[in-house]
């Protein structure tokens, strides 16, 4: 918890720097998440969901800072949406392999 609320604070000290930086870090992994999926045409109902959250999970992030919300949930949504994108990234190299 210390680390995550150091990052928190060094988040919110450098927002403005952080936040185009964040945006082009997030829509690279989206991305490259985007094309693994696409890539991997095994089962096409459960590859248009992992598509759907995808894209969910980085539009959201890019809502969140277009609207303008807090630090802390710009942050947390970050960690969501990188989360999400990798883990998308480990299922479809899997299983793509």
């Amino acid at each position: 918890m210390k680390t995550y609320n150091n990052y928190l604070n060094d988040f919110r000290t450098h927002y403005i720097m952080y936040i185009p930086l964040t945006i082009i870090l997030q829509s690279c992994i989206g991305s490259i998440a985007a094309m693994y999926i696409l890539m991997n045409s095994t089962m096409e109902s459960f590859n248009f969901f992992q598509l759907t959250l995808c894209v969910v999970a980085s539009m959201g992030y890019n809502a969140v800072i277009f609207a303008q919300l807090k630090s802390k949930l710009v942050f947390n949504t970050l960690i969501l949406s990188l989360l999400v994108n990798i883990l998308l990234i480990i299922i479809n190299v899997i299983a793509y392999l």
